[in-house]
């Protein structure tokens, strides 16, 4: 509990959920989950969904050195089987992974790596995609102490609920308090 929390009623400290209460009537906005809070098994809806745009998938597809005329030749797209140019799975990861990242991973010390991704449909101009992440296991890392590895499965789909992407990944998020630290983070950084 936080010193500005004791003594008030758990309805009174928690605030807004969201929110960390850091004054009379003044709150922050939180960024993710530490360790503590997250439970294996909970499925997170992440919004605000994103509308794909032309612009996302031509500068995303030369950020990434994708220059397959599959994502970026109209006239060479429209000759091949979509009859249009399909959004680079690169940029269909980018968007749905950059989705996730505020709830699940927001307060994450280190990205530990991503499995099993699968585009099982495509994705083009003008989709509208969404997401969902379950927490599929944590633990506590046995070499970093007050800190822990968690692991989820996140799927994106269109707003027609059209599966477009499949991946598991893990992340290192701290505890919120640090064995030998005598604040957290938060109260260190102003978060």
């Amino acid at each position: 509990m936080r010193p500005e929390q004791e003594g008030r009623p758990a309805a009174d400290r928690c605030g807004p959920t969201g929110y960390r209460m850091v004054g009379e009537n003044r709150y922050r906005e939180q960024v993710g989950f530490y360790y503590d809070e997250i439970v294996v098994g909970t499925v997170i809806e992440h919004r605000p969904g994103r509308t794909v745009t032309e612009m996302d998938n031509v500068l995303m597809s030369m950020l990434s050195m994708n220059a397959s005329p599959l994502h970026i030749d109209g006239a060479y797209a429209a000759a091949g089987p979509w009859g249009r140019p399909l959004v680079s799975s690169l940029v269909t990861l980018s968007i749905v992974g950059g989705m996730t990242a505020r709830s699940t991973s927001g307060r994450a010390i280190a990205n530990l790596g991503w499995d099993r991704i699968h585009l099982p449909n495509p994705v083009f101009v003008g989709d509208t995609l969404y997401a969902e992440s379950e927490v599929t296991a944590k633990r506590l890392s046995t070499s970093r102490p007050g800190e822990g590895i968690v692991s989820c499965r996140t799927t994106g789909r269109k707003a027609t609920g059209e599966v477009v992407l499949t991946f598991e990944r893990s992340f290192l998020v701290p505890t919120e308090k640090l064995p030998t630290e005598k604040s957290s983070i938060d109260d260190r950084t102003g978060y």
